[in-house]
């Protein structure tokens, strides 16, 4: 006998599945509409409204168990594919939002089970060959076609990156005449492997052909705490690095065993991007060969390069104070506001350094004064104080040097032979609100600044961005390089990339423009009624530019639906005119964001072809103005000493003037970016010529994910960046520098990753050098927390098999 309850028990499971289908569908539906009402009345896309109405009568047609629910959703489905086709084309990760959940009911309405739990037929699917099949086919081909055609008419008129906006070119047949840095390829004496901050090693043992065969040689922890941005030195058969402690560390070359360590931190400790060696000429004993470094409670510290002992001719026991002179404008010094985070820049006998200024608290902090001290002695050589051109000695008793000023807290390059020092500069405090500015803060911030070696005095500086209220000080290093003019003869060049995503050349005796930069309008509306807007920015437009193309609606982005129609609501309620919109007292859209387009990593170059390799992001930030009442009321206030430097990212006080601010990263509740990958890029570019070689997605999906769920395999994505590369002789651009922890080799002549491993962290910029023989690639994996790479205190060397 047949048990008539058990034959009606999978069609009851099916109509319990069907109920439960409708109300969900039912409940996106009624949030497109009403979220996307409200888009809409903000001049945004109809489509969440129209979707959503389909989708809430195709729920209510399911519910009752009615097949015509299906095919008005099938309908549905069909706009979705046509309206993102349309905004995205066949761009998979722009994609996935607006039709996974779709197409991922579509699927199940499709499955016997839904069909199982529905009736009634649609009459004009049984005149369509192959009936109901034939239509959904047909339906599909005819969706797919008919978004993929409006895309191809849209997308000419959709703005265009400006990374092509010089075209393609190949890779130069022939080497151009430049040459290296003095570099020998044995050591990698240098921050930069040079002065120049070329970043290249002439040396080719590992080439293409058996870069594949590359191993770990050795892995050793440096210190306790990571070393994110660090680049180490190697001299002899002896590697230096220092660490987040403000700690320097000897390490065997061969090995990485330690042969010293030194705490230099006094309870501080600090980014520490490098270190820097100088020989003495005549010394011999004690410190003939020593390490200088800076450290976060801001002192100069010089170190026996043998011993780790602390010099005792330099300074006082081996320290020299830099805070002297570095009152506020209020006679303070606040611990932590001042200290050096990259590595002194060694010229002509003498160290420069710069400094970290943290970031937005106050108008009338500590100054960007710039200082050069003997290597030997630790005396003060001289000072570049903007605010005080003609006194390059220290401030009288009583007076400091000119507070609030634009610092340079990035790597800097040199040349010695010219006797020249290059400085990239940063903004006057605080970074988004710039009414209180002087003439000389406006005259140098967001530069690079040219000073004399000897003397300090400026020989001439050249203006990356005017006026900065967007916290796109430099960054990066500037790179010198030789390149050749229209008649073939070699000119000497410098390469300054910037947060803003331009990359500058200019004659390095000069300052004057290789390639054509114009000055191009920007916005002058939405910004607070006190401040002066720049009427124009120099844009590089005779190279590619990284700055990123300007967004659209179309562009927002989020795991799902529900926080891509969140992103784009933001983008719509923002104001955004493209890049360098106004903040102001609504929220304001600024891409590149505060991170920047290219950040302390900077470029590596191949001098002898003239080609640069250059890693940069593509991400924006949200940016507000609260008037002085509203943040007093917040309890908004500067931060007090040794402060987290980690909090300059969010709400800062901006104190002393009219307004504070709130930058944030643009994301969704879920944690990723409001617009849609790659986030990350790498390219190469012919220097000669001003061509994109090429240009690919930097950084994979391994890694990433929401809500702390990662994925664990790779998808090529593009992650965020925060390191730099390495070029060599044998054809290879290095780097680690992508949130994915993954340390790639690529052709450089035709992008191709040819070898890749994945560290500990992501690391910061590689070296390489010859030992016995044999040449390594080492790099510190230190990771990076703004880019959200994992954390490590490990060095990691690789070399051939012997």
């Amino acid at each position: 006998m047949v048990d008539q309850g058990a034959e009606h028990k999978p069609h009851i499971v099916a109509k319990g599945l069907m109920w439960l289908f409708a109300v969900v569908l039912g409940v996106i539906g009624l949030i497109y509409v009403g979220a996307g009402a409200y888009l809409s009345s903000l001049g945004g896309s109809i489509y969440y409204v129209v979707a959503g109405a389909l989708f809430v009568v195709a729920a209510h047609y399911l519910f009752h168990g009615k097949r015509l629910g299906a095919w008005i959703f099938g309908g549905a489905l069909a706009l979705s594919v046509i309206w993102a086709l349309w905004e995205v084309g066949f761009d998979w990760w722009a994609l996935m939002p607006r039709l996974l959940i779709p197409v991922a009911f579509g699927i199940w309405l499709l499955m016997p089970w839904a069909q199982t739990a529905l009736k009634g037929k649609l009459g004009f699917a049984a005149r369509v060959p192959a009936g109901a099949a034939g239509l959904i086919a047909a339906g599909t081909v005819v969706s797919v076609g008919l978004g993929a055609g409006l895309f191809a008419v849209n997308a000419p008129n959709l703005p265009q990156d400006p990374r092509f906006q010089t075209g393609m070119g190949a890779f130069p047949v022939a080497a151009n005449g430049g040459a290296a840095s003095g570099q020998t390829g044995e050591d990698w004496p240098y921050f930069g492997g040079d002065q120049g901050q070329q970043k290249y090693s002439p040396l080719d043992q590992i080439n293409l052909s058996n870069v594949s065969k590359l191993q770990v040689a050795w892995e050793m922890p440096v210190g306790k705490r990571p070393a994110n941005n660090a680049m180490p030195i190697k001299i002899d058969d002896t590697i230096y690095i220092c660490n987040g402690n403000s700690e320097l560390f000897s390490l065997d070359a061969r090995t990485g065993a330690e042969n010293w360590t030194f705490d230099a931190s006094e309870g501080h400790g600090s980014t520490c991007r490098g270190v820097t060696y100088y020989k003495a000429p005549g010394l011999s004993g004690e410190c003939a060969e020593r390490i200088i470094a800076g450290t976060g409670s801001a002192k100069l510290v010089a170190l026996d390069a043998k011993t780790g002992e602390a010099c005792s001719d330099f300074g006082n026991a081996g320290f020299v104070d830099l805070l002297v002179g570095m009152e506020d404008h209020e006679g303070k010094i606040i611990g932590g506001y001042y200290k050096v985070t990259s590595a002194p820049t060694f010229v002509r006998g003498k160290v420069v350094v710069g400094g970290w200024v943290t970031d937005g608290q106050y108008w009338g902090e500590a100054s960007g004064v710039i200082r050069a001290f003997d290597a030997v002695t630790g005396d003060m050589s001289w000072a570049w104080d903007m605010g005080r051109p003609d006194e390059p000695g220290q401030p009288p008793n009583g007076e400091s040097f000119t507070v609030a000023t634009p610092n340079s807290w990035a790597p800097a390059a040199a040349d010695e032979k010219l006797g020249l020092v290059y400085l990239p500069t940063g903004n006057a405090t605080p970074d988004f609100y710039g009414a209180q500015r002087r003439e000389f803060d406006d005259k140098y911030s967001s530069s690079v600044v040219a000073l004399d070696a000897t003397t300090g005095r400026v020989q001439w500086s050249f203006q990356t961005k005017h006026h900065d209220i967007w916290d796109h000080d430099i960054a990066s290093p500037p790179t010198l390089i030789d390149l050749p003019d229209s008649s073939g003869a070699l000119r000497q060049a410098l390469i300054q990339a910037t947060k803003a995503g331009e990359v500058f050349v200019l004659d390095r005796k000069t300052g004057e423009p290789i390639f054509d930069v114009t000055e191009t309008p920007m916005p002058q509306t939405g910004g607070v009624p006190e401040e002066r807007i720049s009427p124009t920015q120099p844009y590089s437009n005779a190279l590619p530019s990284f700055r990123g193309a300007d967004l659209t609606e179309a562009d927002m982005w989020g795991v799902s639906p529900f926080d891509q129609l969140y992103c784009r609501i933001m983008f719509k309620q923002a104001r955004y005119e493209g890049n360098n919109t106004p903040p102001g007292l609504t929220p304001s859209i600024q891409s590149p964001s505060t991170f920047g387009s290219i950040n302390w990593g900077g470029v590596s170059v191949d001098p002898i072809n003239g080609v640069m390799l250059v890693n940069n992001n593509r991400f924006a930030s949200y940016i507000k103005l609260l008037d002085r009442e509203t943040a007093d009321g917040m309890g908004i206030e500067p931060q007090g000493e040794w402060g987290d430097p980690r909090e300059v990212g969010g709400v800062v006080a901006q104190k002393f003037v009219p307004y504070a601010a709130f930058p944030q990263f643009w994301l969704t509740a879920l944690g990723v970016p409001c617009i849609d990958p790659p986030y990350g890029y790498i390219s190469a570019v012919d220097l000669n010529t001003g061509k994109l070689l090429w240009s690919n997605t930097f950084g994979s999906s391994k890694g990433q994910g929401a809500l702390g769920i990662k994925v664990p395999f790779e998808l090529p994505m593009g992650t965020p960046t925060h390191g730099g590369s390495m070029i060599t002789a044998g054809g290879l651009g290095f780097i680690s520098a992508a949130s994915d922890n993954i340390f790639r080799a690529y052709d450089l002549k035709t992008g191709e990753v040819v070898w890749q491993y994945e560290l500990p962290a992501a690391g910061g910029a590689p070296i390489s050098y010859t030992l016995d023989g044999e040449q390594y690639i080492t790099i510190m994996a230190g990771g990076q927390g703004a880019i959200q790479s994992r954390y490590s205190t490990k060095m990691v060397s690789f070399k051939l098999p012997s």
